[in-house]
């Protein structure tokens, strides 16, 4: 029954004061400033409103990283366990990975949607992702692991570079054991410190998603997306396609429905659309993989190593866009050609991790190893590459949220009753939610 004072969901709070009803309304009332005003939503202001938000959550990333993983090994009695999380990691990694590339390239095939397509390329437009593409190899990118030192890795948020130290640091206190119990204690202490600031820092998710929102419409507005809107809307389908039969499959031999943790994540998934990044809300999924039964050991490895090596959405997206240039440009790519996107791709996604721009590089040295003279045609997706980025970081936030569950069940690491309850409560609070709106 409805409380006083209007419709109540989640323990009694007023809808409206849920916060992915608040991030919905910020994102709704940003396309719409965006799409009537532009001038308005294309300001310095309402661009901060998106950019301060991601950097008031990017601010903690690096600590909650360092805290949860260092504290969850430390609590491992057998450090062999934490070698043998990694590589089952990396292992699923790269076999869902595969799925999605291969997917990406059965779609651009089926659908074909640069067929007739009769936009030009502008060559100076992508030179300088194609001059970094260049630059970027995997043996380049296991250096750049190694932090040249610890304060520069936490002071640029590099999230494979702390989780280095991290690793190290939590293999450190594992072998110091009770010597140093006081600094374990300080540890955990210091973890919920930095979770009460996530809380905080959440309050400003809906102006957040309003900016960030306001912003992408304002600035390349309705007649960005008509002439390719083929294009985006053949990447969405595939995205959920993937979503819904490879993750929904993996989900269900893992025990659970990947629709209930779409619905458990909703609040998460709102604000990496809203702000076109997947990175947003990486502290409030470590937070509840946790709630959820999955190890804190587990959801400390796992997540951070997804965010480089478990790019489903990028993934579909450097299959689809490479046949979708070939065939806006007329060329022909043949099984051969096709093949090896697979392989280049599967490299260069690692070699381009965390870089700006990681997207379109990780799409020139794709392009650049099939034939040079698809590289001008990135140009074409350049306008709608923004629309394209909210889709890829929500495919990516999905697929390590579900690789995080998958090996915390194949570590025996999972609380399998604290699952079924947490994601039947997330079922129940989403349909009195839709009913209450």
């Amino acid at each position: 029954m409805g409380a006083p004072g209007g419709p109540r969901t989640d323990a009694g709070k007023p809808f409206y004061r849920l916060l992915y009803v608040r991030v919905l309304a910020g994102v709704v009332l940003g396309v719409l400033v965006g799409w009537l005003f532009p001038h308005l939503a294309t300001s310095d202001w309402t661009k901060a409103l998106g950019d301060g938000f991601v950097k008031l959550i990017k601010m903690v990333i690096a600590p909650i990283i360092f805290l949860t993983l260092s504290s969850g090994i430390a609590h491992i009695s057998d450090a062999r366990k934490v070698g043998r999380i990694g590589i089952k990691a990396i292992v699923y990694f790269e076999i869902v990975s595969t799925f999605a590339l291969a997917i990406g390239l059965l779609t651009g095939n089926l659908l074909h949607p640069g067929a007739g397509f009769g936009g030009g390329a502008n060559n100076a437009a992508v030179a300088t992702y194609a001059k970094t593409a260049g630059a970027e190899n995997v043996v380049q990118f296991v250096l750049n692991v190694i932090p040249d030192s610890v304060v520069g890795a936490f002071a640029r948020g590099d999230i494979l570079q702390v989780l280095l130290f991290s690793i190290l640091f939590g293999f450190a206190l594992l072998v110091l054991g009770e010597r140093v119990k006081a600094l374990r204690a300080l540890i955990e202490e210091a973890t919920q410190a930095m979770f009460g600031v996530i809380n905080i820092v959440m309050r400003a998710a809906p102006l957040g998603a309003f900016g960030a929102m306001a912003y992408t419409i304002g600035k390349y507005g309705p007649a960005a997306l008509g002439p390719l809107a083929g294009a985006i809307a053949t990447f969405y389908l595939t995205a959920a396609i993937f979503v819904v039969l490879v993750l929904g499959t993996i989900a269900r031999i893992a025990g659970f429905g990947i629709f209930k943790f779409l619905a458990y994540i909703k609040d998460e998934l709102l604000i990496v659309f809203g702000t076109s990044s997947s990175e947003s809300a990486l502290p409030q999924l470590m937070q509840k993989l946790e709630r959820l039964g999955c190890s804190k050991p587990v959801v400390g490895l796992v997540v951070p190593a997804g965010y480089s090596f478990n790019l489903d959405g990028t993934n579909i997206y450097m299959t689809l866009a490479t046949l979708f240039v070939a065939q806006a440009l007329g060329y022909y790519l043949t099984l051969g050609q096709q093949a090896t996107i697979l392989v280049v791709a599967m490299l260069t996604s690692k070699g381009a991790s965390g870089v700006t721009g990681a997207g379109f590089i990780t799409l020139a040295a794709t392009l650049a190893a099939i034939s040079p003279a698809l590289v001008p045609g990135m140009a074409i997706l350049l306008g709608i590459d923004k629309f394209m980025s909210e889709c890829r970081a929500l495919t990516n936030f999905i697929g390590n949220g579900v690789a995080t569950i998958v090996i915390a069940r194949s570590e025996g690491e999972l609380d399998r009753g604290k699952l079924a309850s947490a994601l039947e409560k997330g079922a129940r609070a989403e349909m009195a939610g839709s009913r209450a709106n």
